[in-house]
Parts: structure tokens; C-alpha cells; sequence
């Protein structure tokens, strides 16, 4: 009985390692993706005209913040 009490405790311990260890490497992966595609859209020239309105807000109320 102990020696399968090990075997299985070696087996949840170096599941757990590679379950874990393999999610963080792939949620990793598609926050870097994620966030090379935001910097790239950022450089880009043209901007929309969405982003143009949500600047313009944020900088008026961060001008109103300032005067505050």
C-alpha cells in the first residue's frame, strides 16, 4: 500500500506541475499575441474615428481633473 500511496502522490505532484506549468505557458502565448496586436494597432497611422472621440474624452476630463 505505500508504495502505490508514492507512486500516486509522485503522480498528482508531476501532474499538477505539468497541468499548471502548461496552462500558464499557454495563457503566456495569448497575452503576448493579445498584446503585440494592441501595440501595432497603436502605431498605426490612420486612427479611427472611435478612437479619436474616446481621446478627445479622456483629454477633457483629465483637463477637468486639472483644474479641479
Amino acid at each position: 500500500m505505500e508504495v502505490f500511496g508514492m507512486a500516486g502522490l509522485f503522480g498528482l505532484i508531476l501532474g499538477f506541475m505539468f497541468g499548471v506549468g502548461c496552462a500558464a505557458a499557454v495563457m503566456y502565448t495569448i497575452y503576448m499575441g493579445g498584446y503585440r496586436k494592441g501595440v501595432e494597432d497603436g502605431l498605426g497611422e490612420p486612427k479611427t474615428e472611435r478612437y479619436s472621440k474616446a481621446l478627445a474624452t479622456i483629454r477633457s476630463k483629465a483637463g477637468e481633473k486639472a483644474l479641479q
